[in-house]
C-alpha cells in the first residue's frame, strides 16, 4: 500500500487499522469534522513547504496535493495519504462532482476517508532544522519546533512599541525596546511624567508644566508654565487700580508704577477717605431721621390701634345684648308655638263639639294674631343681629391688619436700630440653655441673627448658628454658618462673593482666649452666586464642628458661656472690596 506505514501493506492490516485509528463517517461534513487540526500543526501551515529536514523526507509523507509534508494526514481507500486542509479544499473545489486521488485518478469517497494516527505520529517524531537556520543551529522534533520558535534567540520580531516599524532578532529585541528604540517611553527631565521618546522635544517646548518660561507680560522673570495664572497676581507689569479707588482716586497703571504712587501720594489719597467718611456721616444722619420719622409713625399707629379697641368694645357689648334679647325671644316663641299647637288643637275640638261658640273661637283667633306679631318681631330681632355680626367682623378684620403692619414696622425699625455696615457684627445669644435644650428636642433647630452688610450698598449677609450642632456635629459641637441674603444692590456687586469670612465665639472672662476659624469662598459653589431675588437666603456656608460643647460650657481658662448668654463674632476681610 503506498503512502502507509511500514509493516501493514495488506488488506487485513488496513482494515484493523481502520477499525482501530479512526471511526468511519458516512458523510463528507463529517470528514470535516473528524479531522481537525491540532495547534501545532496549524501553525505549521503557512511554513511546511520551507521545512529542513534533518533525514530526506520519505514520499510517503509528503502530501501529493500540496507536495509539502503532511499534516494531520487523512488516508483515503487507494492507501495515499493527504494534509487534512488540502483534502478539504479538494472536496469543497469539487463539490459538483467526485473528486478524484491525483496520484492514481481513485475516486475519493468520504465515508472511506480516515484519520492516520499513526503516521501523524511518525510525521510528528520527525526532526526538522530551526527555520532560522543557519543562525540557530537547534533541530528539533516537528511538533516542537513552534515552541522552540518562540524563545528562539534568532525569530525575526517586530518592535512591540507603538508607531515603531522595526523588524529585529529576538536576541536583540530587548536592548532595542529599552535603551535604542526612538519611540520609547522615557521620563521628562522637568515633570518626571512618561512621555514618547519621539514626542519628548514637542512636549518640553508646548505642555509640559514644570518648564521654566518667560513672562507673557515680558516683566523679565521666568516662572514654571504651570504657575503663570498665580504670577499674574504679582506681575509688575500687569494693568491694576489704585487700592483707593473706592474713594474716588482714577489711577491705573502697571502694578509696580500703582504701588510708587500709593506711597507717594499719601495725602491725597487720606482727603479723599476724609470726604467719603463725610458722605458716610451724611447718610447716617439721613437714616436716623428716617428712624425718628418710622417711630412717630408707630407711635400714631398705636393711638389709632388704641381708639379701634374702644370703638370695637361696645359693640362687642351691643352684640352680647342682642345675642341674649334673640335667645330670650327664641324661648318665648318656642312657648308661643307650643300654645298655639295646643290652641288649635282645642279649636279643633270645641268646633267639634260646640259649633255655636263663636266668640270664643273670635278671641282665640285674635290671641294667634298677637302670637304671630310676636314671631314678625322676633324674626326683626334676628336679622338686625346679623347685621351686627357683620359690622364685627369688618372691625375685627381691620384691626388684624393694623396688629400686622404694627409688628411689621416694629421689624424693621429694630433692624435698622442693630444694622452693621462694616462687614462686621457681634451677636449676643441669650438664654443659651433653654435653647440649647429646645434644639436638641427639635422644637427650634436654627437661630438667625439680625443681617449686616459690607457697606451702605455692600453684600447683605446673616449669621446662622446651631446650639446643639448640625451634620457630622450634632450633639458634640457648636455649628457655625453665615449665609448670604437678597439685598436692594445686588445687581450692582461683584458676584461671586470672594472675601475671606472670620468666624469667632468670645472669651467673656477678659483674658481674650477667643476661638476663631476663617475660610475663603469656593467661587465655583452656589452659596457665593448672586441670590435669587425671589429667594429666603442662598445655602448658608460654614464650620459644622466650629468647637466642642464640653469645652465651650466648661472651660479652662476662658468663659465663652456666661450668665446664661453667648457671644459670637463674624468679620468680613473687606480688603479689595470696593465701595459703590
Amino acid at each position: 500500500m503506498e503512502g502507509g506505514c511500514e509493516g501493514l501493506s495488506s488488506e487485513s492490516e488496513q482494515s484493523v487499522r481502520r477499525s482501530g485509528e479512526s471511526r468511519l463517517v458516512p458523510e463528507e461534513s463529517s470528514i470535516r469534522s473528524t479531522g481537525l487540526v491540532r495547534s501545532w500543526e496549524s501553525e505549521l501551515t503557512f511554513i511546511q513547504h520551507s521545512l529542513k529536514f534533518v533525514l530526506q523526507l520519505k514520499e510517503e509523507f509528503v502530501c501529493p496535493i500540496c507536495r509539502g509534508v503532511v499534516l494531520n494526514p487523512q488516508q483515503n481507500s487507494c492507501g495515499h495519504i493527504y494534509c487534512f486542509h488540502c483534502l478539504q479544499a479538494l472536496l469543497e473545489s469539487s463539490s459538483l462532482s467526485s473528486p478524484v486521488c491525483p496520484v492514481d485518478g481513485t475516486v475519493i469517497t468520504p465515508a472511506e476517508v480516515f484519520q492516520d494516527n499513526c503516521c501523524k505520529r511518525e510525521i510528528s517524531s520527525l526532526e526538522v532544522f530551526c527555520t532560522n537556520n543557519p543562525a540557530c543551529t537547534s533541530v528539533v522534533t516537528l511538533q516542537h519546533l513552534q515552541d522552540h520558535l518562540r524563545s528562539c534567540l534568532y525569530e525575526q520580531l517586530q518592535c512591540t512599541n507603538p508607531g515603531c516599524q522595526m523588524v529585529l532578532e529576538r536576541r536583540y529585541l530587548h536592548e532595542h525596546l529599552n535603551n535604542t528604540c526612538p519611540h520609547r517611553m522615557e521620563p521628562c527631565p522637568h515633570c518626571k511624567g512618561p512621555q514618547r521618546l519621539s514626542l519628548m522635544q514637542d512636549h518640553v517646548q508646548s505642555s509640559c508644566p514644570d518648564v521654566e518660561v518667560d513672562c507673557p507680560r515680558r516683566c523679565s522673570q521666568q516662572v514654571p508654565r504651570h504657575k503663570l495664572p498665580e504670577h499674574r497676581e504679582s506681575c509688575p507689569e500687569v494693568l491694576s487700580d489704585c487700592s483707593y479707588k473706592k474713594f474716588g482716586c482714577s489711577l491705573q497703571d502697571k502694578r509696580g508704577k500703582v504701588m510708587l504712587h500709593e506711597d507717594e501720594a499719601v495725602s491725597h489719597h487720606m482727603l479723599l477717605v476724609l470726604r467719603s467718611n463725610s458722605h458716610l456721616e451724611q447718610q447716617v444722619e439721613v437714616l436716623q431721621e428716617e428712624a425718628l420719622r418710622r417711630q412717630q409713625d408707630i407711635q400714631r399707629d398705636g393711638l389709632l390701634l388704641a381708639g379701634l379697641h374702644k370703638q370695637v368694645q361696645p359693640l362687642l357689648e351691643q352684640s352680647s345684648s342682642h345675642e341674649r334679647i334673640v335667645s330670650t325671644a327664641q324661648r318665648t316663641l318656642s312657648r308661643q308655638e307650643d300654645i298655639l299647637s295646643t290652641v288649635q288643637l282645642d279649636i279643633q275640638q270645641v268646633s267639634r263639639e260646640l259649633g255655636s261658640s263663636l266668640k270664643e273661637v273670635e278671641q282665640l283667633r285674635k290671641s294667634l294674631d298677637a302670637v304671630m306679631q310676636q314671631v314678625s318681631a322676633a324674626e326683626t330681632l334676628r336679622e338686625h343681629l346679623g347685621t351686627l355680626e357683620e359690622n364685627l367682623n369688618r372691625h375685627s378684620g381691620l384691626l388684624d391688619l393694623h396688629t400686622v403692619q404694627l409688628n411689621h414696622n416694629k421689624h424693621h425699625l429694630q433692624e435698622l436700630e442693630t444694622t452693621s455696615y462694616d462687614g462686621r457684627l457681634i451677636w449676643k445669644i441669650q438664654d443659651f440653655k433653654r435653647r440649647k435644650e429646645d434644639e436638641a428636642k427639635g422644637q427650634s433647630p436654627c437661630l438667625t441673627s439680625v443681617p449686616f452688610h459690607t457697606g451702605r450698598c455692600g453684600y447683605k449677609m446673616a449669621l446662622k448658628a446651631y446650639l446643639n450642632g448640625d451634620g457630622d456635629g450634632r450633639g458634640t459641637h457648636l455649628s457655625l454658618y453665615v449665609v448670604l441674603l437678597p439685598g436692594d444692590f445686588d445687581a450692582l456687586l461683584v458676584w461671586p462673593f470672594k472675601q475671606t469670612v472670620s468666624l469667632s465665639v468670645l472669651d467673656q472672662s477678659g483674658a481674650g482666649y477667643h476661638q476663631s476659624l476663617n475660610f475663603r469662598p469656593d467661587p465655583s459653589s452656589k452659596s457665593f452666586q448672586q441670590p435669587a431675588a425671589d429667594s429666603v437666603s442662598n445655602v448658608a456656608v460654614g464650620f459644622s464642628r466650629f468647637i466642642p460643647l464640653n469645652k465651650l460650657e466648661t472651660p479652662q481658662n476662658a468663659a465663652y458661656v456666661k450668665d446664661d448668654t453667648l457671644f459670637v463674632k463674624v468679620k468680613v476681610d473687606m480688603a479689595g472690596l470696593d465701595q459703590l
